[in-house]
């Protein structure tokens, strides 16, 4: 059983406000430190990070997740591999397909097929892996093409890239070749770009584990769950039922049991995520919350001592 790991992904805010942040989520335990990738006002994904890591001493940095459409492998490899040489090898690199529509449309990009976006963002993946590990690499893929390229190695002797991925052929492309994998358990996007239909049964993530680890072949991959909401209360059937009301899709079973969900008392909430890594294997959370889940660390801390 993996120790537990912890990340907390940055709310935004003025750049004294991100590193204050950082700074308050090493204090509280946390492992890692995220940010997002989207086409907004706000933060880009990798410089806060080199900033957060000047303000902390410990703090992994990963992107949660970098959208591989908007990103060439050799370009990322790497300022990637610069930052882990800036931080004095903390990094970890989230990546992931795409899914908000609505961004590529304001850019004018195309969005290709979901299949297509994780097939491509696979073949990035191995290229990024190479470039990290030293390599010179030519590539003739189906998406990329590359003749004797070579990038700063990483300062890590490995350093680990997660892929955020849905759907049989993706997941069993990162259970070869990622050594985390941010299980999404998501559906649709909606009109909005971003919000998505959830696909939280519990069965359903029995079988996706069971085939990430058929794939996987005895590489002990990692398992990642961004935790979408932290809610603290005293009354925790009473928290998920006012949030079955939005979600009608998802049974209270199903609510009580998913990763994706952190509802009840301190105590609660680290039995839950305790039940999550005994059932599913999954021991690395990210959460978009710190004082509230600060007491959570310390009690999975202990259990792990």
């Amino acid at each position: 059983m993996r120790p537990f790991r912890f990340g907390y992904q940055t709310r935004g805010g003025s750049a004294d406000e991100l590193r204050d942040q950082a700074r308050r989520a090493e204090a509280a335990g946390f492992d890692l430190i995220h940010t997002a990738d989207h086409l907004s006002p706000g933060w880009s994904p990798t410089l806060p990070l080199l900033a957060m890591a000047e303000a902390t001493t410990r703090l992994r940095l990963c992107p949660l997740v970098i959208n591989n459409d908007f990103h060439h492998p050799a370009l990322l490899a790497a300022e990637y591999a610069n930052l882990d040489h800036l931080s004095g090898g903390r990094v970890e690199l989230g990546m992931g397909a795409g899914h908000s529509f609505t961004e590529y449309a304001a850019m004018g990009m195309q969005f290709d097929p979901a299949k297509l976006r994780k097939a491509r963002m696979g073949e990035a993946i191995e290229i990024i892996r190479r470039l990290f590990d030293g390599e010179t690499v030519t590539h003739d893929g189906e998406h990329y093409q590359l003749h004797e390229v070579r990038t700063m190695r990483s300062l890590q002797d490995h350093l680990p890239i997660m892929a955020g991925v849905n759907g049989p052929s993706a997941l069993a492309h990162a259970a070869q070749h990622a050594d985390i994998i941010g299980l999404m358990m998501l559906g649709r996007t909606l009109e909005d770009g971003h919000s998505h239909e959830v696909r939280w049964e519990a069965d359903r993530l029995d079988g996706t584990v069971a085939y990430i680890r058929e794939h996987a072949a005895g590489r002990g991959v990692e398992l990642n769950a961004l935790v979408q909401v932290v809610q603290v209360t005293d009354d925790r059937e009473a928290a998920l039922r006012e949030l079955l009301a939005e979600m009608p899709s998802l049974t209270f079973d199903d609510a009580a049991s998913t990763p994706f969900l952190a509802y009840g008392t301190h105590d609660e909430i680290a039995a839950h995520l305790l039940r999550c890594r005994e059932r599913w294997g999954i021991s690395y959370f990210s959460v978009r919350a710190i004082d509230e889940f600060q007491p959570v660390i310390a009690r999975l801390r202990a259990a792990d001592a």
